[in-house]
């Protein structure tokens, strides 16, 4: 098993059912979810929730990426990613946050060469940046153009980080990771270890300023989402037990991660200590959003309620920290079939469209699958709007 198949495997952390999904490293006894809870959401939804009118592809997205991934005027840039976090900076520019990239060129029959790692010259790496300005891309990495490297660099070979949500704090961009470290020499023998922040200036964000802890001591993700509302960010988290995945909520006052983090408790109050972090709801996905709709909030995600679903599902609540009910269907992924399976969909409420802008991505559990055909692991683009 090489370092790249090593790496790519735990894509299938975002799907539900999948029997090698690792546990976290701690262990802790269950938090149930609050039975006031299921009341409380359903009051919620009937007097703030916008109803899902439709989903149809995001033609500009879709192609921006698709041509820009099969340029080949250079060969040390994106030609398909997972993650698809993205975050409008002050100077007009989009900021594109990816977590496994592959870089390099895309052959006439649109396949890819081989990894470095497995002999060809397609160079992979855990985590990476584009940034789109007036319609045109640009990949972010560090290292050089004949040997790159991921933006946020492992400390050693048996750790990597994956990117998360992004926000911005005093002008400085905070890009949130979760690290994952092996444990021996198995395919599986890997697991999440932390959370951490990376603070990237805008005009150099091949690498960062300063990288910084974030609560990890409670098996929570804390990179899932993040939305900025009354004062506070919010941060959306998951707790990731395979089946089923919890939804956690915390908020830092102000603009920054590096504040005081609260977390959401049982009965709806906050607190201090990230051991009270109540188990909001299941069903969500390793990446999900919260986003401002009209007079209330929607929250994207692909449904972990079922194995392998290619099922996109927004919930609704009247605040940004819940409860979530009112399940509606958002689209089903036509590519889901065979070896190929969809994941993480999240809005990205920065960008201009008729209504939310959703993304999701798309994978094989098939390594080969990765070659054969480029456009697989790309992202897609929707545009959900309400009524």
């Amino acid at each position: 098993m090489t370092r790249f198949r090593t790496a790519l495997a735990p894509l299938a952390i975002a799907l539900v059912g999948f029997t090698a999904v690792p546990q976290p490293v701690w262990a802790a006894p269950p938090r149930p979810v609050p039975a006031a809870q299921e009341q409380q959401a359903a009051t919620a939804a009937s007097a703030c929730a916008p109803t899902v009118r439709g989903a149809t592809t995001n033609a500009r997205l879709t192609s921006l990426f698709t041509a820009y991934g099969n340029d080949n005027s250079r060969l040390d840039d994106w030609t398909g990613a997972d993650g698809t976090y993205s975050l409008r900076l002050p100077s007009g520019k989009e900021l594109w946050v990816f977590s496994d990239t592959f870089l390099g060129q895309v052959n006439p029959d649109g396949s890819r060469p081989p990894v470095v790692e497995e002999g060809g010259t397609t160079v992979f790496l855990n985590n990476s940046f584009a940034v789109e300005r007036n319609g045109r891309l640009s990949t972010i990495h560090d290292g050089t153009a004949g040997r790159p490297t991921a933006v946020m660099p492992p400390r050693d070979a048996e750790h990597w980080y994956w990117a998360g949500d992004a926000t911005l704090a005093g002008g400085v961009v905070e890009v949130t990771y979760q690290e994952y470290e092996r444990f021996g020499t198995g395919a599986w023998d890997w697991r999440w270890h932390r959370n951490v922040v990376a603070r990237f200036a805008q005009g150099r964000l091949e690498r960062p300023i300063s990288v910084h802890d974030l609560p990890s001591g409670h098996g929570v993700a804390w990179a899932s989402g993040i939305l900025k509302d009354g004062g506070y960010t919010y941060v959306y988290g998951v707790e990731d037990l395979g089946s089923p995945k919890y939804m956690h909520v915390a908020r830092v006052k102000g603009q920054s991660l590096l504040g005081r983090w609260e977390y959401l408790k049982a009965d709806g109050t906050w607190s201090a200590d990230e051991a009270d972090s109540a188990r909001m709801m299941s069903g969500v996905a390793n990446e999900y959003s919260v986003s401002r709709v009209g007079d209330g909030y929607v929250l994207i995600t692909h449904d972990t309620t079922e194995v392998l679903s290619p099922n996109i599902v927004a919930y609704s609540s009247c605040s940004p920290a819940g409860p979530f009910s009112g399940k509606q269907h958002v689209h089903t992924t036509p590519e889901t079939s065979g070896n190929i399976f969809t994941y993480n969909a999240h809005a990205h409420p920065g960008i201009d469209g008729p209504g939310l802008v959703v993304s999701y991505n798309v994978n094989s559990f098939v390594n080969t699958d990765h070659y054969r055909d480029v456009t697989i692991y790309r992202p897609r683009f929707l545009d959900v709007t309400f009524g």
